[in-house]
């Protein structure tokens, strides 16, 4: 992930300057070591000081300011692993496009070798120029990587392309760029979410997954280099960036998708929290109140993970997920036998911080064949880092 990573962060004059101050943030809280480099135009937007509070470093906004010497772009080139320019005006993806260095942040731009992030903001007219459309291809034919920008109401007031990415998407990329690539090559498949089993048009039953584990999972997959196809029931999550997304929405949805999904896959994660039951019937209308219902009648759902084990092939690895509230480790290994899993993560839901709807989680990572990891408390997102580390040592 992020820890210790030395990051620099190029700030250039436009509106959307303030939107970095997140990023900041979000660097620092996963860890990062952020120094900040603003252009003349940046500060008139955001004071330095802002910056300056927020990283715990000196901000540079010139070649000659009070914190440089004339060798400041060499030293800052040196120490950083990525160079993130955001936002990134016309003017300064041109001048980095054409090899200009007439101020700190174009210079240091040339003196480095760390990897380049640039995110672009600007009215959508600029934007779709063809002088910045032809200076961002060159950039990419450079290796430089380019997170496009979103669509929306500008501050300009026009309505198009041209805003700058929100910061947790533009702190995944920093993610992205500098994770090991594990899974170059790879095909992994996940599933994450609930299911939906319909009573009737308006009611259904499900349980209290939220799809964080899985749309963590899934994060971390692709930041390892995998090609990540995720199958996801009903989640206001958004797809980590690079993941192709499936929705489904009942149990025998989830089953079929896995089906036509897991064929081509590598590794296959099966973090979707799966209804086990379903209305035997449902109804054709909505179930008046007045009229109550007498009985409900239950049937078991798909077993989609047994499913997946009985097909897997010799060469495929599958993963699976066991929340318990008793007796942890014994229900783990016998899920582990029976569903014919490789390995399988899992986590007393009854314990404070872990299980459904929360951010953070404690689990246990149980192979087939090898050592029992006994973890702490994590982020879904560091839990998510270890079951790949975990998967890459036992299988690769």
């Amino acid at each position: 992930m992020l820890k210790d990573r030395q990051i620099l962060l190029g700030v250039s004059g436009g509106i959307a300057a303030y939107k970095a101050c997140e990023l900041v943030r979000l660097l620092i809280k996963a860890g990062a070591q952020v120094e900040v480099v603003m252009t003349e135009n940046a500060a008139r937007f955001v004071p330095p000081l802002t910056f300056e509070t927020l990283s715990g470093h000196p901000v540079h906004t010139g070649m000659f300011d009070k914190h440089s010497n004339p060798l400041v772009h060499i030293e800052l080139a040196d120490r950083a692993e990525l160079l993130v320019i955001a936002p990134a005006t016309a003017n300064i993806i041109g001048k980095i496009a054409n090899g200009v260095a007439d101020d700190l942040l174009t210079t240091l731009y040339l003196a480095t070798k760390a990897k380049v992030l640039v995110c672009p903001a600007m009215n959508v007219n600029m934007y779709e120029h063809a002088a910045v459309r032809e200076n961002l291809a060159r950039l990419k034919a450079r290796g430089v990587e380019v997170l496009e920008p979103e669509s929306g109401e500008l501050a300009c007031g026009w309505e198009g392309k041209g805003r700058l990415p929100d910061p947790d998407l533009i702190a995944e990329a920093c993610e992205y760029l500098l994770a090991p690539k594990n899974f170059t090559g790879k095909k992994i498949m996940v599933t994450a979410g609930p299911t939906r089993e319909a009573l009737d048009p308006v009611r259904f039953i499900s349980n209290r997954s939220s799809g964080k584990m899985g749309y963590a999972l899934a994060r971390a997959a692709r930041a390892n280099g995998a090609e990540v196809m995720l199958i996801s029931g009903p989640s206001a999550l958004r797809p980590p960036l690079g993941v192709k997304r499936v929705s489904v929405e009942s149990a025998e949805d989830m089953r079929k998708a896995c089906e036509k999904y897991s064929r081509d896959a590598d590794i296959v994660i099966m973090a979707a929290a799966v209804s086990d039951f379903r209305p035997r019937a449902e109804a054709k209308s909505k179930i008046k109140k007045e009229k109550g219902m007498a009985q409900l009648e239950l049937e078991k759902t798909p077993d989609v993970i047994a499913e997946m084990g009985k097909q897997k092939r010799k060469d495929q690895i599958l993963v699976g997920f066991a929340a318990e509230t008793e007796e942890l480790v014994k229900n783990a290994q016998k899920k582990l036998k029976e569903k014919n899993l490789d390995m399988i993560v899992a986590n007393d839901v009854s314990k404070k911080g872990a299980g459904f709807d929360v951010d953070t989680n404690i689990a246990t990572i149980l192979p087939k064949r090898g050592r029992i990891e006994y973890l702490p408390k994590l982020t879904k997102l560091e839990l998510s880092y270890r079951i790949m580390d975990s998967i890459k040592k036992k299988f690769f």
